[in-house]
This record gives C-alpha cells, structure tokens and sequence, in this order.
C-alpha cells in the first residue's frame, strides 16, 4: 500500500479523492488505492509523478469507455 504522503500527494494532484471519517482520518475506496498503487509503480520506475498521474488518468477513462462498450454491446436482460 502507497504510505501516507504519496497518497496525500496525490490527492493534491486530484488523483485520489478521499473520504473523511468523523474524526478526520482519509478514507480511500479500493478504486483509489489501485489507482495509488499504479502511480507508485509508475512513479518507482522513473516516470515524474505529474506523468504518471496523467497516464493513470487514461488508464482508467479507458478502461470505463471498453467497460461501456461493452455494456453496449451485450446488454443485461434484467436491464431492458
């Protein structure tokens, strides 16, 4: 799990968006934590983490467009 300031980092960067618990603490959805744990990956390999949060960004539009696509394609029955 990416620590604490790289996430905080990339939250700054509007990568993450964390929830906040009532006492304060950050609460990130699994989604955030692959998508941190991509740009530590990423950022681990020598890409700048501004380039790496932009590739994670198409990443992931990518990934809902092909996810779209194919809803599209083979709609549910329970959803007609």
């Amino acid at each position: 799990m990416p620590r604490p300031g790289f996430l905080r980092a990339l939250g700054e960067a509007n990568l993450v968006a964390p929830k906040r618990s009532d006492g304060g603490h950050r609460r990130y959805s699994r989604h955030q934590l692959r998508l941190a744990a991509r740009a530590r990956e990423l950022v681990d390999q020598g890409t700048p983490i501004d380039a790496a949060i932009r590739i994670i960004a198409l990443e992931d539009q990518l990934e809902e467009a092909l996810r779209h696509n194919e809803e599209l394609r083979h709609p549910r029955k329970d959803a007609e």
